[in-house]
């Protein structure tokens, strides 16, 4: 797997992993309707936008030539942060690449990243229905802070907060 910084050049690539994945991992989730609006196409104008003014680090992943995942890192941008708190907006892999141990490298590769950014510890929201990101994040050594906060795409969803402490 080859992990890249992903600039405009690659908004086709990172759009069309965000947007598959989420249909994959959300299906049963978010309601139908909005993730056939959550399209390839939509999100490539999303982070064509983004890109440029955004103080986040994007990433994609390839396998042999093709984008299977992608990544978002920054600064943690929650109410209650500190200056040594990094935050991953996004980490996604295609379904097929799910349980081969591609999500644990890229999750190896953010928090390598956000530790040379100097951050002590990486938060990131996941949705409380959504049972095996958990208990990926869980595995990994993520532990739920108690923070949670309601979301309204398509129908009222929670999500809540994991946090881990980077050795």
């Amino acid at each position: 797997m080859e992990i890249v910084r992903a600039s405009l050049d690659r908004a086709e690539d990172i759009a069309y992993v965000h947007a598959m994945s989420w249909r994959e991992a959300y299906h049963g989730i978010v309601p139908d309707e909005f993730l056939e609006d959550f399209t390839p196409e939509k999100r490539a104008d999303v982070f064509r936008k983004s890109f440029p003014s955004s103080p986040d680090e994007f990433y994609i992943a390839y396998l042999d030539g093709q984008p299977m995942g992608m990544l978002v890192i920054g600064k943690l941008r929650d109410a209650d942060a500190d200056e040594h708190a990094g935050e991953i907006g996004a980490i996604y892999l295609l379904a097929g690449y799910w349980g081969k141990g591609y999500g644990k490298q890229l999750m190896d590769f953010a928090i390598s990243r956000l530790k040379e950014l100097s951050y002590r510890t990486v938060t990131l929201w996941v949705l409380e229905a959504n049972e095996r990101a958990r208990k990926f994040y869980e595995r990994y050594g993520y532990v739920f802070d108690g923070a949670k906060k309601e979301i309204n795409i398509g129908k009222p969803l929670t999500e809540i907060r994991y946090v881990y402490s980077i050795k």
